[in-house]
């Protein structure tokens, strides 16, 4: 069959040499069966990856399937944080990743040790982190947020506990925005994707689609932008949404938009087309496509299931100490999507 020459490599480093045609999709079909195994797919990954995947959906919900399920092993299809909270929340599941390779620049964007030396200039103060983070990271936090429900627990903590938030500066200032929250300090941290769809790229878009809904993700360096030119009346206030993932396909299947401008990694709009045929939706940036998620290939999963690779593991301490803070998260409310 087509799956064999699956050890080739691209030229970007990633896994590559098969096709996803009906053999490649009849195997890993068969091989996830034979291994007891949950095929989870993130909103960023390639298309055909999202449409062999069990569960699609943002980095939380699919950790929480995981938690749920009754595989024994979670075959997570993202990026390397995000096995990671699916097995702080599945701790004795395998949890394998296609390419252990697939890093984020966001989680990336904080170590553990810069955390606590952070935490030792501020003590007393409260430690709110992003999902987005490695276990570690999670492990010195007292508790975690998704985009969605980020104002929600910032406006939990008492008004006069200072708050150190972490690490996308971005949602940080959205937050901060929401809030009015002047006790509120702001890791300097972006992934570099988001932060690459700019403000004048929006401006120019809404200007040439003027009927456009815009959908933007609060990890944007345009969500700014976004509120500017709702607040000068450039776009109508009600056509602008700040949105995580998971809420764009609920506001995709409620809006009356024939159209919609969206402000996020570009493999969310399989999602979204998925969601509202009827709707044409349309990227504010093209170009705005991250290499690690699309690392997940048709070989890398494959090559994941015949071989039983690569395994994720969180040192039990740290898993521990990373799920209360992700636990006290979930206490407060629904937390919507996960990023």
């Amino acid at each position: 069959m087509a799956a064999t020459a699956y050890l080739e490599r691209a030229s970007d480093g990633a896994y590559d040499g098969i096709a996803p045609d009906a053999d490649w999709r009849e195997e890993v079909l068969r091989l996830a069966r034979e291994r007891d195994a949950v095929i989870l797919a993130h909103n960023y990954q390639l298309p055909e990856i999202q449409d062999i995947a069990h569960h699609t959906g943002d980095s939380l919900a699919l950790s929480r399937i995981a938690a749920a399920s009754e595989a024994s092993t979670i075959i997570f299809c993202g990026v390397h944080f995000m096995a990671e909270t699916a097995k702080i929340l599945a701790p004795h599941k395998t949890v394998l990743i296609p390419d252990e390779r697939a890093g984020c620049s966001l989680a990336d964007s904080i170590t553990a040790d810069q955390l606590r030396e952070w935490k030792s200039q501020h003590p007393g103060a409260v430690v709110v982190s992003y999902v987005n983070t490695t276990a570690d990271v999670k492990a010195e936090t007292d508790i975690c947020c998704t985009s969605s429900n980020a104002v929600d627990v910032v406006a939990s903590i008492p008004a006069d506990r200072e708050v150190l938030f972490l690490p996308d500066q971005f949602l940080g200032a959205h937050v901060k925005r929401e809030t009015g929250r002047e006790n509120l300090r702001i890791w300097a941290g972006e992934c570099h994707v988001h932060a690459g769809i700019n403000g004048p790229e929006l401006a120019a878009r809404a200007a040439e689609n003027p009927d456009a809904d815009l959908f933007i993700h609060p990890e944007c360096g345009c969500a700014t932008s976004a509120l500017y030119l709702a607040g000068e009346g450039a776009v109508p206030a009600e056509q602008v949404k700040i949105l995580s993932t998971g809420d764009m396909i609920t506001a995709a299947r409620g809006t009356s938009a024939k159209s919609v401008l969206v402000a996020t990694e570009v493999g969310m709009l399989h999602q979204l087309r998925k969601a509202a045929p009827e709707i044409d939706f349309r990227p504010v940036n093209d170009r705005a496509s991250c290499t690690y998620m699309k690392m997940i290939t048709p070989t890398a999963l494959l090559r994941c299931l015949r071989e039983n690779l690569d395994e994720v593991h969180v040192d039990a301490e740290t898993a521990r100490r990373a799920q209360g803070a992700v636990q006290r998260m979930i206490e407060i409310g629904q937390p919507g999507g996960g990023e």
